[in-house]
């Protein structure tokens, strides 16, 4: 099933991790340490949206501060990312936020490849993938996990998501320290 297809199939709680591991794995460009997003994480596995709003918005404001006066693209989607989190977790909200925040992390990981990729986005998340650079399909075979395993086990598939999520933003503080030894 196509990326597309799982955001679209997806609950509100799956829709919110979808949204929440993109922008944890993009974390290290906003200058995040990686508990930042812990309590949004916790937030999920139990009812309501009361920790949602209240960690989010803790997050922005640990994050207000952080921004360099001029970012990169990347760190700008970032940024994106985190501004545009809907403040309670309903469905229709969060599915739009998951949707950007799934394009918003594409195109950083994209942007931060050295290899070239000149396919569409959306031809991408629809399962065309050949050709694809390795850090992008690295980032889709990760959306599509987090999608799939929330949608096969619930508020129980949360840690595995959480895993996933850690991997990945390892791998991007990889990228972005490589990048910022090479720029000096």
């Amino acid at each position: 099933m196509s990326l597309v297809e799982l955001i679209a199939q997806a609950d509100e709680r799956g829709l919110a991790a979808s949204g929440l591991a993109c922008l944890d794995r993009c974390v290290p460009l906003l200058g995040g340490d990686d508990e930042l997003l812990r309590p949004l994480w916790a937030s999920l596995s139990g009812t309501g949206d009361g920790d949602w709003s209240a960690g989010l918005e803790a997050a922005r404001g640990k994050l207000a501060g952080s921004g360099a006066a001029a970012e990169d693209e990347a760190a700008a989607l970032a940024r994106r990312m985190l501004d545009a989190a809907p403040a309670a977790r309903d469905a229709d909200g969060v599915r739009v936020w998951a949707d950007a925040c799934s394009v918003a992390s594409l195109q950083i990981h994209r942007l931060l490849d050295p290899a070239a990729d000149d396919a569409p986005l959306d031809a991408r998340r629809e399962g065309r993938t050949e050709g694809m650079p390795p850090l992008v399909a690295a980032e889709l075979r990760r959306q599509v996990t987090v999608l799939e395993v929330l949608a096969g086990h619930g508020t129980a598939g949360l840690r595995r998501a959480l895993e996933v999520s850690v991997e990945g933003r390892r791998v991007l503080r990889a990228v972005v320290s490589r990048r910022a030894r090479g720029t000096r």
